[in-house]
């Protein structure tokens, strides 16, 4: 999907970023709300608290973790499709915290979405 980036929450702006949406369910640590007053937070769309934990970010459980995300976004049609809306508007770069730049959700979510 063309149209999708991902991103480290605390890089710097970029004019290419386009529309910046933070998919993480709990607010990036050490930011304040203004410095991503330009960004829309759709925490509806992280994975659930429960699931979160169990992958704990290990690699290992990389593979199931999407297979696990992915199965969870099935069920939130409205809330996927509010994202593919603003994809069709335009370049969309997705916003996560995670130390680990491969093994995230929103790599999973744009995969997700790639897929679909």
């Amino acid at each position: 999907m063309p149209n999708v980036t991902v991103k480290r929450v605390y890089e710097p702006i970029a004019k290419t970023d386009g529309q910046r949406v933070l998919v993480d369910r709990i607010w990036p640590r050490g930011l304040r709300k203004e410095d991503l007053a330009d960004a829309a937070w759709l925490k509806e769309i992280a994975p659930s608290s429960e699931l979160r934990r169990w992958f704990a970010h290990k690699p290992e459980r990389w593979a199931e973790f999407r297979k696990r995300y992915w199965r969870e976004l099935d069920k939130m049609p409205e809330t996927v499709a509010k994202l593919h809306d603003l994809i069709k508007t335009g370049h969309v770069t997705l916003l996560y915290s995670a130390r680990d730049t491969e093994h995230n959700q929103a790599i999973a979510l744009r995969d997700y979405l790639q897929s679909r």
